[in-house]
């Protein structure tokens, strides 16, 4: 029997690597919509069965599903939901101009699945060391509910701030839920867990599991930032938990960020993403008023969440940036860590300026990240040939994500103009309407670009021919960055 097992199987060994290979050829041909990546992952299971195979079942297949859009009805209430229902066109009425476009918000009215919310006021928040103390002061306010969701939450000086906060919250009888993403947390040691659970904290992992079989979404993230309390007041941005984003202290690493505190009936749809991914981790469904109470206008800025994720037919936030591009009609600006645009994206921008556009594109002159950085400058030439403005900003690394179209819309949140967040990552973004938002926000980009250098075509090519290669090398990766 031996003997024949011995002789026999390598035979069915090499069968069933060609069986699945085969299997796995098929599902990229019938699912993979970018052909970049496609083409890239047929090469690599063509070339290396069992290396490709691995690397596809672990990084390439989208088997999200998410079982519901949505747990529960909207949460604003019908005055409030007749007035969205109309905002959008009556400011753009009101602005004329240069102000909103009526285009642009139709667009975004088909994509988006929450309507424009009107009388929301949003509070930029500069780095940790303003986001932090405001965040933790509405922690030790909450009297009803409150719900937190990371991406990265390090257990290190700021990390025990929060956590001393969330459980005070519980001591007081707050209905507390905390949710980190399952990939996101081993950036933490020591383990966050351990600190929630000692402190009787109720909270989840996003898609985790100890078991390697079980975990098929090692290449699909949370990214979302989202904090709220009491139902009332709303925290999101790109900006992680962590004593980096401290830029006061005395650290090694340090972290530039934006956060944004939200009041108004926009804290609803801050409220429903998290109690969609709460509903999907754990299956309990968050309802009634201490979760979804009823909201009142706090201010002037127009705005809408716009939750995306790998699980939706429509790439939603890379359309919205699409078609704000093709509608800028001043100027656009752009700051983000990682920039690593399709073909759709850049034609884009390089075609707003041909047309007369101020594109200018502020971009960290070193990340955390090495091999993303190599990526981006292999095509910078393209954006800049045609009268882009390419900024590199100082350190401390700068993590903000802030789009700008003209004088009157921003787009801000977790997402990274990068595949992964456009395409892998679930991301928590807002449209924000209104001049004075605007305004305020072109201060902080403004700021930027003073302590910035301009990138021009020279820079690019007095570049060795090792690190161009190098650039290159890495440009074919972009697909899975």
């Amino acid at each position: 029997m031996f003997d024949y097992v011995q002789q026999y199987w390598p035979y069915a060994a090499t069968s069933f690597v060609v069986v699945v290979s085969a299997v796995l050829l098929a599902s990229v041909i019938l699912h993979k919509r970018n052909e970049r990546a496609a083409i890239a992952w047929v090469g690599l299971i063509l070339l290396s069965p069992i290396i490709g195979s691995i690397a596809y079942l672990l990084l390439g297949i989208n088997r999200i599903r998410r079982r519901a859009v949505r747990v529960r009805p909207h949460a604003m209430s019908p005055a409030t939901s007749s007035m969205s229902a109309n905002c959008s066109m009556a400011i753009a009425d009101r602005e004329g101009g240069v102000g909103i476009h009526r285009e642009l918000t139709q667009l975004t009215d088909a994509l988006a699945t929450n309507r424009l919310t009107p009388a929301n006021a949003i509070t930029p928040l500069v780095n940790g060391d303003a986001a932090y103390s405001e965040m933790v002061q509405a922690i030790e306010s909450a009297t009803r509910s409150l719900c937190f969701e990371a991406y990265i939450f390090n257990y290190d000086s700021v990390g025990r701030e929060f956590v001393a906060a969330l459980g005070g919250a519980v001591a007081r009888g707050v209905e507390v839920r905390v949710l980190i993403d399952g990939v996101g947390q081993v950036y933490s040691w020591p383990p966050l867990v351990r600190a929630l659970r000692a402190a009787k904290i109720p909270h989840a992992r996003f898609m985790y599991s100890l078991w390697p079989w079980q975990m098929p979404y090692l290449n699909l993230r949370n990214h979302q930032k989202i904090l709220v309390i009491d139902g009332e007041v709303g925290f999101t941005g790109g900006m992680n938990i962590s004593a980096w984003n401290r830029t006061e202290a005395a650290l090694r690493r340090r972290v530039r960020d934006i956060h944004f505190k939200v009041e108004g009936p926009l804290v609803a749809h801050l409220s429903e993403a998290f109690a969609d991914d709460w509903h999907i981790t754990t299956k309990e469904t968050l309802i009634g008023d201490s979760w979804f109470p009823p909201l009142t206008g706090q201010g002037t800025v127009v705005a809408r969440g716009i939750p995306s994720g790998p699980h939706e037919s429509v790439e939603r936030v890379r359309w919205i940036i699409a078609a704000a591009i093709s509608e800028a009609r001043q100027s656009l600006r752009v700051m983000t860590p990682y920039f690593l645009p399709d073909e759709t994206l850049a034609a884009g921008l390089r075609l707003a300026a041909l047309r007369g556009v101020e594109v200018d594109i502020i971009l960290p002159e070193k990340t955390n990240l090495a091999f993303v950085t190599w990526a981006a400058m292999a095509r910078l030439d393209e954006l800049i040939n045609v009268g882009c403005r390419i900024w590199l900003g100082p350190q401390p690394f700068n993590h903000s994500k802030i789009m700008l179209v003209d004088e009157c819309w921003a787009l801000v949140g977790s997402s990274n103009w990068d595949p992964r967040s456009l395409s892998l990552n679930f991301e928590f973004n807002v449209e924000c309407q209104g001049s004075e938002l605007v305004t305020q926000l072109g201060g902080i980009f403004a700021t930027e670009l003073s302590q910035s250098r301009r990138l021009t075509l020279d820079d690019l090519k007095s570049r060795n021919l090792i690190v161009k290669l190098r650039d290159g090398i890495a440009r074919l990766f972009s697909p899975y960055l």
